[in-house]
Formats: structure tokens, sequence, C-alpha cells
């Protein structure tokens, strides 16, 4: 049985980074785990004042797109 290859395609309001050359993992969910571990790294650097900006990580395969993980915060008060 063929390991699966995952694509990370970082979108970032309306920009998209498209990954190019991806990763070979075991599984879905280790490919959740590496978008949920990448988005959080990606959002740790953001500005204060960038909080809501539509930061996601888009996971396809071959086939197409998987699942999107995405960053959200609480709107202020």
């Amino acid at each position: 049985m063929p390991v699966p290859h995952y694509y990370f395609d970082v979108r970032d309001g309306n920009a998209l980074s498209v990954d190019e050359e991806g990763l070979t993992l075991a599984n879905q969910r280790a490919a959740e785990i590496e978008a949920a571990l990448s988005l959080a790294d990606t959002a740790k650097d953001l500005p204060p004042s960038a909080t809501g900006c539509g930061l996601a990580i888009e996971v396809r395969d071959a086939d197409g797109p998987i699942f999107r993980a995405a960053f959200s915060s609480p709107k202020p008060r």
C-alpha cells in the first residue's frame, strides 16, 4: 500500500502560498497533526493586530483538497 503524500498550502486572507513539495506521512491523522503544528507556528509570529486575518492551512493530496485547518481568535470585547 503506498504511503500518502500531502501538500500544505498556506492561506493568509486572500493570498495563497502553494506547497510544491509536500510531505509523505503515514495517514490523514498525521497530516492533521502536521497542519495544526504548522498553523500554530505561523500564528505565533502574527502581530497582535492581525487576529482574525483568515490564516489557514489547506491540505490536499494528489486527488485534491482533504481538509482545512484555520486559525481563529475571539472577537475583541
